[in-house]
């Protein structure tokens, strides 16, 4: 008897049998033996298996005389050798962590459990990455009686990163189902459901090695074969029959949900890249098994991923993959909209079809998902490449864009380019002009390219290219990953930069991402022996290693170059040393979200003073809305440091990056972005909390001004000592109150807003900052009163719109917008102030300001006692504040209806109020801070 037995299974993989081996061998536990079960290889493998065994007493070899087709016989083979007591199994392409065997026994032993799991990581050799598999269920220890005290696990159905008892599968009969794919998957159900006592531990014991760039693909990565989805949804019918055999109805819907939210959603994203009769046999297969899911599954499962599966119920191809799209993948797939979205009764829908069953509206129903109410950039419109044509060496293209809910207008100017974006090379891409048109409620595009001449790839190095169309509409710059309507086959001829050898023709086809992409080939003779000498050197051990370690090299090197520390570090040793220029000036507001606040009334004021000097304004996501006689500089980017660090003015309301040094000679004005009610900086019981060096850390940062702007002593009492501000205080008020003191233009504003000619009273509700857990913005902002009671209550005589902070977004349905609007996209908040007829807040600091223009304020704030306890604050709103502390939704209502009243009963409190907390805002504030920084000459 030994403790563990390693059995390995292995087909035609010589190169990588020894590596999974000697991870086995080499386990800090050594009372470990390997099992090698070799399925009949008509490759080197047999000999490397019996190597192996010859070198190394702990390894025994059986070799099949015929191939299983699968993995389940070549288990069971090894479990009827084993003479351990304890069993794993390893895949010849895998590797266990060297302490595998030492953690799993030692918690198998600690808790006498029969099954023990770990950690399983993916790595990526290809690409030089690896992601944890799961990593939600294995975040820290746990010890069950059965399965169902931890349902999370049954997401985890891998049977290679656990350790079994071997008299526990003897006594359950567990053996692996023979001849179907995915027999992990119902192995694994039934441990789970018969063992005594299961221990989890959060320890990593498994690397499963995924080699996409491999000639022969595992088979979970085999999805492009109609058997491997056939096989997989055989094993669930299994599985199910296995739920009803021990009673677990809640399992099985668990197991629904699961299959909602990953195992359909795995197989709708490669349908792009298949063909008819796939798509059709797949959907035909899909059907059928959706006939089984229960249907509590829909209303648990994912919003999106419920959609894909409703989609595919209804055997509705484009309705299932346009909702994959949007789901994303990975770290960097970003959610790509390829439906146009509807509106039907004030809801908006996935799709327009479906919708006569209460199930499909229910299900199609994305409302609450607020993706009508976001900017059109963070839509991510996707498009599709519909036609292809050769003539000669020219390629011409075309295809569609979707414009959901026809938010790009007829009259909006378009223009776009068609871009050849190297896959494996971030950035790196050729361009050609494409012409953009309006057609059937979405935008055509039609583009020319000719390969040898527009595009020129350098040879072995950029092997694929992908199709991206960059679209101007209006403002909007938007970047549309193009996908395919169907697999093309076309090729054209190319030239490469290097050499022919690595090919001479662009092929066209589909990748797994369903995306449109070219790769290079090799037509002629000389090319085709080349290419493929390099893809046998690469599939040999040293090849793959010396490749894996280029691209890993390749990838550090990247990182190291494009992370934020990397560019801190330049900045502060390299950058700071350049000439300054005393004339630029950077503006920043609300960390580059926005062109709003003081620093836009500052530079407003500069433009008109005639003074000499360049502008320089970061940007954080889009430069939509930002000036466009200013120079504009990602946030964060190489060019954003450098105009940083040879700036003769740094202005804005926030915080530059706290670990960018400022230069002696570069004059910092902070303006801030409010009054203070809650307690800041050292007076905010988190920051006393905090570490030394974290206090510390905050004061250097604050060192930085030179000049901190003030609307009031009350700001010179509490901000400026709470932040720690030792610079300057300049007692000029705000510069965006100057509109409010002196009066501004709101027309343009009413117009985008439809509230010209509106006689209704206009209700800003503009709360303040809300964060989730962990302290973390929340996402989406729920007001703490009825959207729809509101309208119900006043929609006729009154106008809601609502403003959440900037880190928050809201979600307004559209049956509510002749009554309520989203006004979040709107960068300056002075305007709205300026169009309101009353305000609606709680903590936020617009209070200070709109108490300037002797208007209404109402304070809802069902929770300022927990708010005042949590946060502190200043003075007592009740007391003080320039209007009503509500807390009871009716309360608010009627205070509203009753506006006349509310401004008669406040006017001396609003009075007070400006007098305490405004003093300084006289109107002046911008062309003071002008004529004080920038009027002079900037050399002298």
């Amino acid at each position: 008897m030994t403790d563990v037995s390693v059995i390995v299974i292995v087909y035609n993989d010589a190169d990588r049998l020894p590596t999974a081996v000697r991870s086995a061998l080499g386990q800090s536990h050594r009372d470990v033996e390997v099992v090698i079960v070799d399925d009949a290889s008509t490759d080197r493998t047999p000999v490397v298996a019996d190597e192996l065994a010859t070198t190394e007493d702990r390894v025994r070899v059986i070799h099949r005389a015929e191939n299983s087709g699968g993995c389940g016989q070549p288990r069971n083979d090894g479990i009827a050798a084993a003479r351990g007591t304890y069993l794993m199994f390893l895949d010849s392409d895998d590797t266990l962590d060297r302490h595998a065997c030492r953690n799993l026994v030692a918690a198998a032993e600690e808790h006498e459990a029969e099954l023990v799991s770990g950690c399983c990581w993916r790595v990526y050799p290809d690409k030089g990455e690896e992601r944890v598999w799961y990593r939600g269920v294995y975040r820290e220890r746990g010890v069950y009686a059965s399965v169902r005290e931890y349902p999370e696990l049954l997401y985890d159905t891998l049977s290679t990163n656990k350790l079994y008892r071997r008299d526990f599968l003897d006594r359950e009969g567990l053996r692996f189902v023979e001849r179907l794919h995915y027999e992990d998957l119902l192995f694994s159900t039934q441990a789970y459901l018969a063992a005594r006592k299961i221990a989890i531990i959060p320890h990593r014991v498994y690397n499963w090695m995924i080699y996409e760039k491999a000639e022969t693909l595992s088979i979970t990565n085999q999805r492009a074969e109609l058997r491997n989805f056939s096989d997989r949804l055989e094993i669930f019918r299994r599985i199910d029959a296995v739920y009803a055999r021990y009673g677990a109805d809640d399992l099985k819907l668990s197991k629904d949900v699961k299959f909602l939210n990953h195992d359909l959603l795995l197989y709708v994203r490669g349908l792009r890249s298949r063909d008819d009769d796939y798509r059709e046999a797949f959907l035909a297969l899909a059907r059928a098994y959706m006939a089984t899911i229960d249907p509590r599954a829909y209303e648990e499962a994912h919003e999106l991923q419920a959609i894909i599966g409703f989609m595919v119920a209804q055997g509705d191809y484009e309705g299932a993959v346009s909702a994959a799209d949007y789901v994303g993948k990975g770290k960097t797939g970003k959610p790509r909209l390829t439906t146009p979205l509807v509106e039907r009764d004030g809801r908006i829908y996935w799709s327009g079809d479906h919708l006569d069953t209460e199930q499909g509206r229910r299900i199609l129903d994305v409302t609450e998902l607020g993706i009508h109410s976001l900017p059109l950039k963070s839509l991510n419109p996707g498009g599709k490449v519909t036609e292809m044509t050769r003539d000669g060496h020219t390629l011409r293209l075309a295809g569609d864009v979707v414009n959901p809910l026809n938010r790009i207008g007829a009259g909006v100017p378009l223009s776009a380019r068609l871009e050849f974006r190297d896959r494996s090379r971030t950035g790196r891409f050729f361009a050609v002009p494409a012409e953009v048109t309006h057609a059937d409620g979405r935008l055509r595009w039609r583009a020319e390219v000719v390969p040898g001449r527009d595009v020129r790839p350098l040879g072995f190095l950029d092997q694929s290219w992908g199709l991206r169309l960059r679209l101007r509409a209006g403002d909007d710059e938007l970047f549309i990953r193009l996908f395919a309507s169907d697999p093309m086959e076309m090729s054209v001829p190319v030239r490469p930069r290097l050499t022919r050898l690595a090919g001479d023709h662009f092929e066209a086809y589909v990748p797994e991402n369903g995306e449109m992409a070219f790769r290079l080939v090799a037509y002629g003779w000389a090319g085709r022996v080349t290419i493929a000498t390099l893809r046998r050197f690469a599939a040999t051990g040293r090849g793959r290693r010396w490749w894996t370690a280029l691209l890993r090299a390749e990838r550090r090197w990247r990182e190291v170059f494009t992370r934020r520390k990397t560019k801190i570090a330049v900045y502060n040793r390299l950058f700071v040393r350049l000439p300054i220029r005393r004339d630029t000036i950077v503006f920043e507001s609300h960390l580059g979200k926005q062109y709003s606040d003081n620093p836009k009334y500052i530079y407003e004021e500069l433009r008109r003073s005639g003074a000499k000097f360049t502008a320089i304004w970061s940007y954080a996501k889009s430069p939509a809305g930002f000036p466009k006689d200013a120079k504009l500089v990602r946030r964060g980017s190489w060019q954003y440091y450098l105009a940083l660090a040879r700036a003769g003015h740094w202005v804005d309301n926030q915080g530059f990056p706290r670990d960018a040094v400022k230069r002696p000679q570069t004059t910092y004005i902070q303006t801030w972005h409010g009054s203070a009610y809650k307690r800041m900086g050292f007076d905010d019981p988190e920051l006393k909390r905090g570490s030394k060096t974290r206090r510390a850390r905050f004061q250097q940062a604050i060192d930085r001004y030179d000049a901190f702007l003030i609307r009031s002593e009350h700001d010179a009492r509490t901000l400026a000592k709470g932040l720690g501000v030792r610079a300057e205080l300049i007692r000029s008020g705000y510069p965006r109150n100057d509109a409010l003191v002196n009066g501004g233009d709101t027309a343009e504003l009413a117009e985008r807003l439809k509230l010209t000619g509106d006689e209704r009273t206009v209700v800003l509700y503009a709360p303040t900052f809300r964060a989730g857990a962990g302290g973390k913005a929340q996402k989406r902002f729920e007001p703490p009163f009825d959207l729809e009671e509101f309208a119900e209550e006043l929609g006729e005589t009154h106008v809601l719109l609502v403003r959440p902070h900037y880190l928050n977004t809201a979600v307004v349905p559209p049956s509510l917008r002749g009554v309520v609007r989203d006004v979040g996209a709107v960068h300056d908040v002075t305007s709205l102030l300026l169009l309101s007829d009353a305000l609606v807040t709680d903590y936020s600091s617009l209070m200070f300001d709109y108490a300037l223009l002797d208007r209404p304020t109402v304070f809802f704030a069902p929770d300022l006692e927990d708010y005042v306890r949590s946060r502190g604050t200043y003075f007592d709103l009740r007391k003080e504040g320039p209007g009503p502390v509500l807390s009871d939704p009716d309360e608010l209502f009627a205070a509203l209806a009753d506006l006349p009243g509310l401004t008669a009963r406040y006017a001396g409190k609003r009075r007070e109020f400006v007098e305490r907390y405004g003093e300084y805002d006289r109107g002046t504030a911008a062309k003071q801070v002008v004529d004080r920084f920038f009027t002079r000459d900037p050399n002298a």
